[in-house]
């Protein structure tokens, strides 16, 4: 990171940020239970699928390219759940609409204000807002510099109110 740089700035350039267990355990309560299969889309370092198993998921993931054809995949998932690549927003979330499984993705709150978001989804999304500051991991240590706040977006995941305080 360059000085002056925020984490933000960074993360535009750099998607290599991966999701701490804490992040998955604060919404332990809306994973999918083992008779679901989790595809974790975003292979990243390997761990988050790890710590979606750890909470009783039971998860695919292999490092490949979410853009790619992962029919096989696909159709073996019931729920995808990921920290999506935030520069690459737009289109992951195009394609999450056409492959139109359930899916709870992580992407800083201020999407919720994109008017590609609404076209994409026109209202069908809930959000799990977090009590705190999401912070992300890289290289092995969770970063504490985080500049801006992230929440957790749901597409068919049946929740109970559209929006949720942890």
């Amino acid at each position: 990171m360059k000085l002056g740089q925020t984490l933000w700035q960074t993360m535009k350039t750099d998607d290599e940020y991966n999701t701490p267990k804490e992040l998955w355990e604060n919404i332990q309560s809306f994973l999918p239970k083992s008779d679901q299969i989790v595809w974790e889309a975003f292979y990243g370092n390997g761990h988050s699928g790890n710590w979606l198993s750890d909470l009783g998921c039971t998860v695919i993931q292999s490092n490949v390219d979410f853009f790619d054809d992962n029919t096989h995949i696909i159709d073996k998932c019931d729920v995808i759940i990921s920290n999506i690549p935030f520069s690459k927003k737009k289109e992951v979330l195009a394609k999450l609409k056409k492959i139109d499984k359930p899916f709870i993705i992580i992407m800083p709150a201020s999407t919720m204000f994109t008017q590609y978001l609404r076209e994409i989804f026109n209202n069908e999304l809930q959000i799990i807002i977090p009590n705190t500051r999401m912070h992300f991991e890289k290289k092995g240590k969770i970063l504490k510099r985080t500049s801006f706040d992230s929440c957790y977006f749901c597409y068919k995941m049946n929740l109970k109110h559209d929006v949720i305080w942890l």
